[in-house]
């Protein structure tokens, strides 16, 4: 019989997402790795979860789409039967040129937040009955620092991620004692996502932020997984809080 725990990571295929999976893997859970378009990294990561001794789904979702959730949870519930924890992980942002108010598309306004915010309470909600079901059952969002603090950031993803904040906060107060819900917020992180946002500019802006970091280097998606799986597995008596995780960039600045 498979007696391993149970998780679910929305954009599990690349950056955080990835790195959770396999911290979970590792940890001696079976992974439900979530993803939108990205179906060759997520095999990849599943692949790799398998290697550690875990056995994985492969769940294709708009987690925008409330009948497309549902029926990945129906999913869920059909192989695993139950979850112990759930990674909200799945983000999106809009293209702009800084402090150019004019340039957002509000199209992709919309997207943002249909994505990063109803879909995170899309998914919550529907995870509620398999996480009570669970051992000492966990939510943990990926927040970002941006949505505590301004930054370079677009301003529909920086104002979503301060929505991921509070329904953090209003979510552990709706859920619990049964369900601990908590975010992380990663600083600047390397890899494509910031890649993508400094474009040209990302070895230097990067290499300066590192310079200006107590712990001299920019977060990793191994270092959010690794907070992740902490509030996971531990903190028992934590819930409602969002852990900053820069190296103390913010603390200094």
């Amino acid at each position: 019989m498979n007696d391993r725990k149970k998780a679910l990571v929305t954009g599990g295929a690349t950056g955080i997402g990835r790195s959770a999976v396999l911290a979970l893997a590792k940890a001696g859970y079976d992974v439900a790795i979530n993803y939108a378009s990205s179906a060759k990294a997520a095999q990849e990561v599943a692949a790799l979860a398998q290697g550690m001794g875990a056995q994985t789904m492969l769940l294709p979702c708009d987690v925008s789409d409330e009948t497309a959730v549902r029926a990945m949870f129906a999913q869920v519930e059909a192989q695993f039967g139950h979850l112990d924890a759930l990674v909200n992980n799945a983000g999106t942002t809009a293209k702009w040129k800084v402090k150019d108010l004019e340039s957002l598309d509000l199209a992709e306004w919309d997207r943002t937040f249909a994505v990063n915010v109803r879909g995170l309470f899309q998914v919550t909600r529907a995870a509620v009955p398999l996480l009570r079901k669970g051992s000492n059952p966990s939510i943990v969002n990926t927040a970002s620092i941006v949505g505590l603090r301004p930054g370079p950031q677009p301003l529909p993803y920086a104002a979503s991620k301060a929505a991921v904040v509070n329904m953090t906060k209003t979510l552990a107060w709706n859920l619990g004692p049964e369900i601990r819900v908590n975010a992380v917020a990663p600083g600047w992180m390397e890899g494509d996502w910031m890649e993508r946002m400094l474009g040209d500019k990302y070895d230097d802006l990067m290499g300066k932020r590192a310079k200006l970091t107590p712990l001299k280097r920019c977060v990793t998606a191994d270092d959010v997984a690794e907070t992740m799986m902490s509030l996971i597995q531990g903190n028992r008596f934590v819930t409602g809080e969002i852990i900053v995780i820069d190296g103390g960039f913010t603390s200094s600045t």
